[in-house]
């Protein structure tokens, strides 16, 4: 997959190749310390080289390597990226790229167990045989190697390391039971997207880590776990090499993998690599997997357990081998080399990689293999061809790519135009993560391009460019990856609260905001916590309980505010039977001793308070109820004294009563007058009692308060549903439709509506008049009622109702002129209702006069007699 830099002459038995210098094995388990010693060892020579087989560790090492010798002194050797100061004496390089110079004194292999991977063996084993420095080598990897190192390497020193911590298995979890400083570890990106989903769903999120993100997008995730930002960590497999995490616990979403060839197992080593990454240094780490992934939660066997916790396995019986120093005098035996069977049984023929794969397709295409002449063009031919496939699309769309490159190249140097118009269409941070992810691969193909000094014409700039372009799109990515799977206004609770959540900074911000760490959550109305409506809805549990556990403090000051209040009778105000403070809802009236004795029962939200918090403030506001409604029912509560006075008697007791559950006014017909002997009547007006013509009422209670505040009670008590008036209009505006309710102190009068005491006081003016005149039938002005507002018609229907009946004067005669007479009104004392009944309910009215033919027709009728003259006909 990758060739080394520069090649070497080739021999052909590289095994048996002499070395120089000591050569040490250094071999254990993950977090037992090699590649810091191998750090240390490498300082501490005057020069030296370590492979790693991650371009990401090895930037890690470079960055720590420049901290202690200056970068002036340091060179990172990647495919993709290079920084060679011209003194560069350390060399921190991936294992493709490692230059081979006898010069350096010491060399170091990390992960030197990979010789046995299928893909990359290869590459890992020809380092292990040849890679060695002038003072010291150092191979380093799992204890499964040490077979393979004995046999191949005989003169190499065995150390073996023990893990400075130890390794539990705790079996199955459920994801929303997972610890925080975990690592979920899937086997696909599907499976990875929906794990990290989830757990910004629960959680709040988690950093995602894939092989097919650019290095850079690596390290931001990883840098946001380990700064805490997030408290967990989604990866493939690419987790369990080289990554060094914080990581307490492992759980595993699956145990088998698709390698590529088939589905298959993990084996218990790539078990073991994964599940190292818990616990670091002294600190120990658990590992498990994950139940309720529908039926097919994966299970670690027995011996599984047992073979990591022990950190014992199988040890390898060969590696992989492909000749490394192949012959390029023709296409052919260039292949014929790279397939040539080992030199030792310890050696195998590895499976065909990606670029035998593209150079044996391209030899097969006559116009590709007729443009490879001489050996020169074969050896550039295969480093075309060892282009790494970053898109990971397979061998046969790589390889078109490659002929693609091939016919630029072969001319001699791709042109610098050329290779900034393909960097520049590449230049486009916009679009999904898919779509971000594919501009990345494609981009770190143009890098390892721009890399190549006998490729490149202006090589330093078009990698600069490369590497510009690849940052850009690696930062739109991580924005990408965090705005899904983040959630940062959970994350900010999950991390505040931890065991402790009385530690979580929760404070109220302008509007009733309430905010954490100036993050908002919610808002405040009332006393009831409401959570932000841009939370989604599996989030609104948590903040919930989070608020609600924090914001005691915050509630018991807004109590606090509401009791002197109270007190002070501020900003309260009583409305439908509910008590506003702030023109929020903090009570409501309900059912006391009696229906002028009510209570208040305090809002739900309040429900939550410390209950000596409460009782305070329920105090306070029944004593403000007592004081605001007093002035209201004072005159329904001398009825009610009355009630319970014995020497009222029982009829004024019965009057009094009936009146207060009526809200002061009752017909005349219902009040049962003439129960009443005359030292009652005397008591009921000092009691305020007024008896009219047509209603028994109490006229200090019409007032606007008197009749809002028992229409209120009187709902709490379920009593008929009587609307209180607007305010204290004589007659209410718009007619009174047939079978609407009158509200509580007026009188219907046809069809309008008129308060009781005025019509009281219209009816007493018409007696007036009956009783001004000798005859039994006498003329009313109905100048009085239309000054308030009422028609002639509801006029005339409440005289009808106090027992005025009137007489409609005849009609002038034909040939007559002049304004025709008013009616006239006689008052009849209304009858015992046996007798109205048999009497009958209509009253005749005198016929009209009719006028003789050919006289002249009557003036028009006009004025208010006139008028109500056509009414009563």
């Amino acid at each position: 997959m990758a060739n080394r830099v520069p090649a070497s002459p080739r021999v052909t038995s590289s095994a048996n190749r002499p070395s120089s210098g000591s050569v040490k094995a250094v071999l254990g388990p993950t977090n037992t310390g090699k590649t810091h010693l191998a750090i240390e060892r490498l300082c501490a020579h005057s020069s030296g080289a370590i492979g790693f087989p991650l371009r990401l560790l090895a930037r890690e090492v470079y960055d720590r390597v420049c901290a202690i010798k200056g970068p002036a002194q340091v060179a990172l050797i990647t495919g993709e990226e290079r920084i060679e100061p011209k003194d560069a004496r350390w060399l921190l390089c991936t294992a493709e790229a490692m230059p081979a110079r006898p010069d350096l004194a010491f060399v170091a292999l990390d992960e030197a167990q990979l010789s046995a991977d299928p893909e990359r063996g290869h590459i890992f084993t020809d380092r292990l045989l040849h890679a060695r420095g002038r003072e010291e080598t150092m191979l380093l990897g799992s204890a499964t190697l040490e077979p393979m190192v004995k046999a191949l390497v005989p003169q190499a020193e065995v150390v073996t390391r023990p893990r400075f911590s130890t390794l539990s298995h705790v079996g199955a979890k459920k994801l929303s039971r997972i610890p925080p400083r975990s690592a979920i570890v899937a086997f696909s990106a599907e499976q990875v997207y929906v794990m990290a989903e989830m757990l910004r769903r629960f959680r709040g999120g988690a950093a995602v880590v894939m092989g097919a993100l650019s290095p850079q997008t690596r390290n931001a995730q990883v840098a946001m776990y380990q700064s805490g930002e997030v408290d967990y960590l989604v990866a493939t497999d690419a987790v369990g090499m080289g990554l060094n995490l914080d990581v307490e616990h492992v759980a595993f979403a699956g145990l088998s993998k698709y390698d590529g060839h088939r589905h298959r197992r993990l084996t218990t080593a790539e078990m073991a690599q994964i599940a190292g990454r818990a616990g670091r240094h002294h600190k120990d780490g658990t590992f498990g997997t994950l139940a309720g992934t529908g039926g097919r939660d994966p299970e670690f066997t027995d011996e599984e357990v047992y073979a990591i916790e022990e950190h014992r396995f199988p040890p390898l019986t060969r590696l992989f081998w492909r000749e490394a120093e192949p012959r390029f005098d023709t296409l052919a035996t260039l292949i014929a080399d790279l397939e040539s069977p080992p030199p030792r049984p310890e050696l195998a023929t590895p499976p065909e990689a990606i670029d035998l794969a593209v150079l044996r397709r391209l030899a097969e295409e006559p116009d590709v293999a007729g443009t490879v002449r001489g050996s020169r063009n074969v050896e550039r031919f295969w480093h075309v061809c060892s282009l790494p496939d970053f898109r990971q699309q397979g061998a046969e769309t790589h390889a078109r790519f490659v002929a693609r490159l091939w016919q630029d190249l072969r001319g001699g140097y791709l042109g610098a135009d050329y290779v900034a118009q393909a960097i520049a269409q590449l230049d486009n941070p916009s679009g999904d993560i898919d779509t971000l992810q594919g501009r990345i691969s494609a981009i770190r193909s143009w890098s390892y391009i721009a890399q190549r000094p006998d490729w490149v014409l202006a090589r330093d700039e078009m990698a600069a460019r490369a590497r510009a372009v690849e940052t850009r799109l690696s930062d739109a990515l991580h924005g990408r990856l965090t705005e899904r799977f983040v959630n940062r206004r959970t994350t900010v609770l999950m991390r505040k609260a931890g065991a402790d959540a009385s530690l979580l900074p929760v404070r109220l911000g302008e509007n009733g905001a309430v905010l954490v760490d100036d993050e908002p959550i919610g808002h405040l109305e009332g006393f009831r916590f409401v959570v932000d409506p841009l939370a989604r809805a599996t989030d609104r549990k948590l903040l919930l309980a989070a608020a609600e556990r924090h914001l005691p403090g915050l509630l018991a000051a807004r109590l606090a505010e509401l009791a002197d209040d109270a007190r002070a009778g501020r900003d309260l105000v009583l409305h439908d039977g509910q008590v506003h403070w702030r023109d929020m809802p903090v009570a409501r009236l309900a059912k006391g001793r009696s229906l002028l004795e009510p209570r208040l029962m305090l809002d739900p939200a309040l429900d939550r308070l410390p209950p000596a918090e409460r009782e305070r403030v329920q105090a306070a506001l029944n004593a403000w109820l007592l004081h605001s409604m007093a002035a209201a029912l004072r005159p329904l509560r001398r009825l009610a004294d009355a009630t319970r006075d014995p020497d009222a008697g029982a009829a004024l007791r019965a009057l009094a009563l009936h009146l207060v559950e009526a809200g002061g006014t009752i017909p005349r017909e219902s009040a049962r007058l003439e129960d009443l002997t005359p030292a009652q009547r005397t008591m009921a007006r000092k009691l305020g009692i007024q008896v009219g013509a047509l209603d028994v009422f109490v006229p200090a209670a019409l007032r606007t308060a008197p009749l809002a505040a028992w229409c209120a009670l009187a709902r709490v008590w379920g009593l008929a549903a009587v609307p209180p008036p607007a305010g204290l209009a004589p007659v209410l505006a718009g007619p009174v439709l047939a079978g609407q309710t009158v509200p509580l102190g007026y009188r219907r009068a046809g069809p309008q509506a008129l308060r009781v005491d005025l019509a009281e006081r219209l009816v007493h003016a018409a007696h007036g008049t009956r009783q001004a005149t000798s005859g039994r039938r006498f003329v009313l002005d109905p100048a009085l009622a239309r000054s308030m507002g009422l028609t002639t018609a509801a006029y005339a229907a409440l005289l009808r109702q106090a027992g005025f009946r009137a007489q409609v004067p005849r009609a002038l005669d034909e040939g007559q002129a002049g304004p025709p007479a008013p009616p006239l009104w006689e008052w009849r004392p209304p009858r015992a209702p046996a007798q109205a009944s048999a009497r009958g309910a209509g009253t005749k009215t005198a016929p009209r006069g009719k006028g003789g033919a050919g006289t002249p027709a009557a003036a028009p009728a006009t004025g208010a007699f006139a008028a109500l003259a056509t009414l009563l006909r």
